[in-house]
């Protein structure tokens, strides 16, 4: 069955738009009727510029009819995360103190989008400074997922992924440091990509501050979308060096691995005492995987790097609270010092460790850099005997709003159990620690009804070993779903 406009994949609207079936000013439109009906109850595009926009698509529709294409993004409407800067909206980053910055330039990626032909109309919402699993903040308020208005659509960038689910935006794009990207495309059942470390720029990203040029640790931006192709099509235009690098580098990624699926080499790890997995998760990822087998591939589900996990946990939430402590004030950051002796040195616990890591060491933070570089050189290892690794973007579906005031105290129900909010971080923490790229594909509902999604983990620089994967078992997991109440 062909999906309307609004829910067709980015790579789909983009020939349309080039075979002229439709005009970029008739798909703006089309996105603006939806917005202005549908948005509301879901909350996920906090700002417009439809003036801006409309002056852009009738350039692009003038440009193709003198047979002229700007790139490959050629007239094609989208949303940008809220925490990118776009001239013309604010950026606030769900931020009070932000609320009236407005950029003079485009975010790097942004620009390479709008280069490409993009129609930038709208930013989409997340966390204050894209910092947890739900996308609320005081200025801009709740995004609920449109799959279920009472549950979290994730974060941090869940405004993109329910902008994009809801069939409200052709393409939208999103930051990851610890799964902020992957964890929204599951729980509102798209593809996502989180690239390899330091190949997308995120020059014009806040955080940090605005202006800041140093590239923040482990952090990376990738696509949220409706379908695998829209990976590596986002993925050629975003990836790259910025300047100064472009002086002296280029970036070539090397092709997918193989063309076919039942060439592949598979791992499965779908569960793990370190980031239990809820029943209902695992039994749509068992059910994901059988498919697999059905279809002729063959996959390990022994399969493990040679890597202590709990040792590289640790120090992955040292060195992420590390990064997040650089926005204490200087007084959050005495008291913080200070509080440092009510923990015992033996206490391990997750809240423990993330307490340590807001005034972390340098000497700890580089014993902490040295184990990620022998995490890294295991994980490489791996990816010699192994093409792609399958296991959970996260333990458990989305999740009813819950908008605590401390995520190191709050909790999440896994298995009926309550367990500790950042523990939910240990199946992202995989690639961000170890600089992975990693795709995000939808394989279904679980018995609840919502969507639930499976991470495709590649070796560093095996971006498109990833995405070719996702590509492959489209047919075979379904695809994406629009949500009942949004069509």
């Amino acid at each position: 069955m062909k999906l309307e406009p609004a829910y067709q994949s980015a790579t789909e609207l983009c020939s349309a738009l080039a075979a002229g079936t439709i005009s970029s000013v008739e798909l703006l439109e089309h996105y603006r009727a939806r917005y202005e009906r549908l948005n509301r109850p879901v909350n996920a595009i906090i700002a417009t510029d439809f003036e801006v926009a409309g002056k852009r698509a009738r350039a692009c529709d003038e440009a193709l009819a003198r047979g002229k294409k700007i790139g490959p993004l050629h007239g094609l409407p989208m949303t940008i995360k809220d925490s990118f800067e776009v001239v013309g909206m604010p950026t606030t980053s769900g931020a009070r103190e932000l609320v009236e910055y407005m950029p003079t330039a485009n975010a790097v990626a942004v620009q390479r989008l709008v280069d490409a032909g993009a129609v930038v109309f709208g930013k989409t919402n997340l966390p204050r400074f894209a910092t947890g699993f739900e996308s609320y903040n005081d200025v801009h308020g709740t995004t609920n997922n449109p799959w279920d208005l009472a549950r979290t659509c994730g974060g941090s960038s869940g405004g993109p992924a329910a902008a994009v689910a809801a069939g409200l935006t052709g393409l939208d794009i999103g930051s990851d440091i610890g799964g902020s990207v992957r964890v929204p495309a599951h729980f509102c059942g798209l593809y996502a990509h989180k690239p390899s470390l330091g190949i997308v720029p995120l020059r014009g990203h806040i955080p940090g501050p605005p202006g800041t040029l140093a590239l923040a640790d482990m952090v990376v931006a990738g696509p949220l979308a409706r379908g695998a192709d829209d990976l590596s099509l986002v993925l050629g235009v975003l990836a790259g060096p910025d300047i100064p690098d472009a002086g002296g580098w280029e970036l070539s990624l090397p092709p997918a691995r193989h063309g076919s699926l039942k060439d592949f080499r598979v791992a499965a790890w779908l569960d793990d005492a370190t980031g239990p997995v809820d029943g209902e998760v695992l039994q749509r990822l068992e059910a994901a995987v059988a498919l697999l087998e059905q279809a002729g591939v063959t996959v390990d589900r022994k399969a493990r790097p040679d890597i202590d996990m709990k040792a590289a946990f640790a120090a992955y939430l040292s060195m992420l609270s590390a990064l997040l402590g650089t926005g204490l004030s200087e007084a959050e950051f005495v008291q913080m010092i200070d509080a440092q002796g009510d923990i015992a040195p033996e206490d391990m616990s997750i809240a423990s460790v993330w307490r340590r890591g807001l005034v972390l060491r340098h000497r700890d933070w580089l014993s902490a850099r040295e184990l990620r570089a022998q995490v890294r050189q295991a994980w490489s290892d791996f990816f010699r005997r192994y093409d792609v690794l399958l296991s959970p973007p996260m333990g458990t579906v989305a999740f009813p709003h819950d908008q605590g005031p401390d995520f190191t105290t709050q909790s999440i129900k896994i298995n009926g159990e309550r367990r500790p909010y950042l523990e939910q971080l240990f199946w992202p923490a995989l690639c961000n620690f170890g600089f992975l790229p990693a795709a995000v594909s939808p394989v279904g509902r679980a018995q609840n009804g919502l969507p639930v999604g499976i991470q495709i983990v590649a070796d560093y620089l095996d971006d498109f070993t990833a995405i070719e994967f996702s590509r492959l078992t489209q047919n075979i997991w379904g695809g994406f779903v629009p949500p009942p109440e949004m069509v």
